[in-house]
Order: C-alpha cells, then sequence, then structure tokens
C-alpha cells in the first residue's frame, strides 16, 4: 500500500493532476454526459490515490461537514473485521432485499466496476449519480485542503458514497470498514449498530502486530448508543477486548456464534442458527456458518435499534438467495464446448481467508 509522498515537486506535480482530474468531472457532469463523467470521476478518484494510505477521522469529519453532514441522515450497520465483512454484508443485504426495504450496502473491492462500492438495493449507482456525488465530494475536499491537507482515495469515496446515499433519498445503510476500524474513514459514521465479524493477521503496519492490538482497533467502531455484534472468537484475545469495549461504552451486544453445519453442497450450505433452526445460506463454504450467525445477528439488532425489521421468512428467503461475485463463487461448465470442468474463483488475500 503506498504511503504519502515527501518530495515537494512530486506533491506539486500530483496536486496538478488532481485538479485537471477534478475539472474534467466538473465539465462532464455540467454537461450531463453520464458515461464520461463517470470515467473522469474514475480518473479523479485514482489520482488522490497518490497521495497515499493516511490513517486518521480529521479530513473525514471535515470532508463531511462541507458537505453538509449527508451522513447524519443515515442509519444501519458499520462492519469491521479481518475476514467475512463482504459476505455478512451480502446476506444483510439480501434479507433487506426480501423484506422490499430499500438500502445501500458499501462493498470492496469492487470486482468489476468502481461503481459496485457504492449499491442501491444490490446494484451498482448509475454512472452519472455516481459522478455527481463525486464531484461534491470533490469541491468539499478542495475547500477543507488548506486546513486539514489533501483528502485521500479513500476519503473522497466516503464523502461520495453519503452524498449519493443523500441524493438517492437512501436512509439505510449497510457500510463495510476499510482498513481496521478506530482511525477509518467510515468511522465518521455512526449509523446505530457496530459488528465486528472476526479478528486476524493482516494489514499489521498499520493495526499492530498482535491479535489483542487489531482487536481494539476493529472494536475502537463500538460506541455509546451502538447495539454490537460480535463474531470474533477468542483466539489471541479478540473476543475479550471487544467485549471489554462494548461494556466499557454501555453498548449492548451479542455474541454470534454458528451451530451445526447440517449440509454442504454446491448451492450453498445449511447450518443451525440460534433461535431459527435449520437455514439455507446460498453462499459456499463452512465459513459462511459463522458469517450467517453475524449476518442474522446484526439483522435482530438493525430490528431492536429501531432501524429496520425483517420476518423470519424474509431473512430465510433472503439467505438463500445471497450471491457474493469471485468469493467461493462457483461456475459449471466453465470452460464450455464439451468441457465439463467446472471453475471456482475466490478472492481470499490472507491466511485466514
Amino acid at each position: 500500500m503506498p504511503e504519502q509522498p515527501s518530495d515537494p515537486q512530486l506533491i506539486l506535480e500530483m496536486r496538478d493532476r488532481v485538479a485537471r482530474a477534478r475539472a474534467e468531472v466538473v465539465r462532464a457532469v455540467g454537461e450531463g454526459r453520464g458515461p464520461e463523467a463517470w470515467r473522469a470521476a474514475l480518473v479523479a478518484l485514482e489520482s488522490r490515490g497518490r497521495f497515499g494510505i493516511r490513517m486518521g477521522l480529521g479530513r473525514s469529519n471535515a470532508l463531511l461537514r462541507a458537505l453538509g453532514s449527508p451522513e447524519a441522515g443515515v442509519r444501519g450497520a458499520l462492519v469491521a473485521g479481518t475476514n467475512g465483512k463482504g459476505s455478512v454484508v451480502a446476506l444483510v443485504s439480501a434479507a433487506l432485499r426480501a423484506a422490499g426495504i430499500r438500502h445501500a450496502t458499501t462493498p470492496k473491492p469492487h470486482l468489476v466496476s468502481y461503481r459496485e462500492r457504492v449499491q442501491i438495493d444490490g446494484q451498482p449507482l448509475a454512472p452519472l449519480p455516481f459522478a455527481q456525488a463525486v464531484a461534491r465530494a470533490l469541491d468539499a475536499a478542495d475547500q477543507i485542503e488548506e486546513r486539514v491537507g489533501p483528502a485521500t482515495e479513500f476519503e473522497i469515496l466516503v464523502g461520495a458514497i453519503f452524498e449519493a446515499l443523500r441524493r438517492e433519498e437512501i436512509t439505510t445503510a449497510i457500510v463495510e470498514v476499510g482498513l481496521g476500524g478506530r482511525l477509518d474513514a467510515t468511522h465518521a459514521w455512526d449509523g446505530g449498530v457496530a459488528v465486528v465479524t472476526n479478528v486476524g493477521l493482516d494489514h499489521q503496519q498499520y493495526l499492530g502486530d498482535t491479535i489483542e492490538a487489531i482487536a481494539k482497533e476493529k472494536a475502537a467502531i463500538i460506541v455509546r448508543g451502538d447495539r454490537a455484534v460480535i463474531g470474533a472468537s477468542e483466539r489471541g484475545g479478540a473476543l475479550d477486548v471487544i467485549r471489554h469495549r462494548a461494556q466499557r461504552v454501555g453498548a449492548p451486544f451479542t455474541i454470534a456464534r454458528a451451530g451445526a453445519i447440517r449440509s454442504l453442497g454446491r448451492d450453498g450450505i445449511e447450518v443451525e442458527l440460534d433461535g431459527r433452526g435449520a437455514v439455507h445460506v446460498g453462499l459456499l463454504g463452512r465459513h459462511q456458518g459463522a458469517n450467517a450467525a453475524v449476518a442474522a445477528a446484526t439483522l435482530d439488532a438493525l430490528r431492536d435499534a429501531g432501524i429496520t425489521s425483517v420476518s423470519d421468512e424474509e431473512l430465510r428467503s433472503g439467505f438463500a438467495s445471497a450471491r457474493w461475485p469471485g468469493r467461493m463463487e462457483l461456475i459449471p461448465n466453465a470452460l464450455g464446448s464439451g468441457d465439463d470442468r467446472d471453475l471456482l474463483l475466490d478472492g481470499a488475500h490472507n491466511e485466514d481467508g
């Protein structure tokens, strides 16, 4: 992952590229050219990536304030964890769709299009609305740069996401943390429910070298007034760290645990979930039992927080229909031409995954 450059001339050149990219976005948006505006927005976002990764909430808070605090009108769940975030978000989203509840999700990384990083009811935001939101976020970033420094690509994206949700009149979101939790740009938002799926060793250069240290970073998304869901195990003291955080801030919490896996198949798994009996999950792999338990507990927390309500029937329908492309995705007869071999796609990026 890139660090912020220190050479003054390089920084000036980068800022010039950012300014030119932003100007093209504004021009294309103003002319209503959706595809061109989207491509320009992507260039502008990625040009911000040259400023590297800089942890901290100061720029994100300032950027959202400059946008008029669009996140204030959105409630939902903030999902952290070393692995399982995407699967939990996919399962919760599938259940919300089954219940007819309009909502947004922010899965990452994208598989085909950058627009997948902000989805409405499971569909990527359209090109022009995406570009319009990015243009507003870039403008806000310019307003605050002299005071707090240049916003990073991910900070701009988070601002654009909440700007887009305001424009689309979306009031419920399931948001995936980018990196860690405590200092991640998404933590500038508090939706009312905080979820930690699990804790493993990853991104140690930013989060720490031990399970306990990483757990502290992720547990920090739990703040006073939240309801918390904990999927972490006792490995390395992770569960104790996260439970202590919830207790310290007075957040009611649920420790989500999957029951027995009844069956494993090409169409998913069947798992025992606490209080619900056997539930079919359309995602492949034994590990999805734990993710399903966390997702079910998240839906319960959203209900208890007065944010959304999903019936048992809607949960079952959603979990059965859930898909998460590129993650243990089975493509039958993928090669065609009489070759009956299947293809299994998976984007696991660390040892636990």
